[in-house]
């Protein structure tokens, strides 16, 4: 009798860790799937970097999860809130895709972007590859460039700057 009751609070115990993580993963906005790399506190799993020589990028996703179609990068934004995802954000999860597929072998279908109150899947298309590959060399050339005008897209941005002071083209 007594290894009935020892069963009975081992499987309740399970099943409340089980509840407790499967909330824990539904907080953090990840998808089921195996979890097969961590860059995040407590879940540290990888201190492993990805590296893609043929384009020289490297890059440490928050996740990497294993679903059925493929290993995807999970990138979480905890404080951002947005009513869609900004271009630069998906350029980044984009760069993610990249490196698993260099990584890997094989390009994931898709990756998760994850904001304070919402989650995105976005779909690893030829198309937004392209896109990254273009905004990559953009930055390889800007860095050789002599002369780069500021952009003064986010004013914001112009007023926190570190070389505001030197600045010829800072905002008023």
């Amino acid at each position: 009798m007594q290894w009935l009751l020892v069963a009975v609070l081992l499987t309740l115990s399970a099943l409340a860790v089980w509840l407790v993580a499967r909330r824990a993963r539904e907080h953090l906005g990840l998808p089921t799937g195996q979890i097969v790399y961590a860059d995040t506190g407590a879940w540290r799993r990888c201190e492993r970097v990805l590296f893609s020589r043929k384009h020289s990028l490297t890059g440490k996703p928050d996740y990497l999860v294993q679903e059925r179609d493929g290993t995807v990068p999970v990138e979480i934004k905890p404080m951002r809130r947005a009513r869609q995802p900004l271009h630069g954000d998906v350029l980044q999860l984009a760069a993610y895709c990249l490196l698993v597929e260099e990584d890997s072998g094989h390009a994931p279908p898709w990756g998760y972007l994850k904001y304070h109150d919402a989650v995105w899947r976005i779909e690893y298309s030829p198309g937004l590859r392209d896109q990254l590959l273009a905004r990559l060399h953009d930055m390889r050339n800007d860095l050789t460039a002599t002369d780069v005008p500021p952009s003064h897209d986010q004013p914001q941005r112009c007023l926190s700057c570190g070389q505001r002071a030197h600045c010829s083209q800072r905002l008023a």
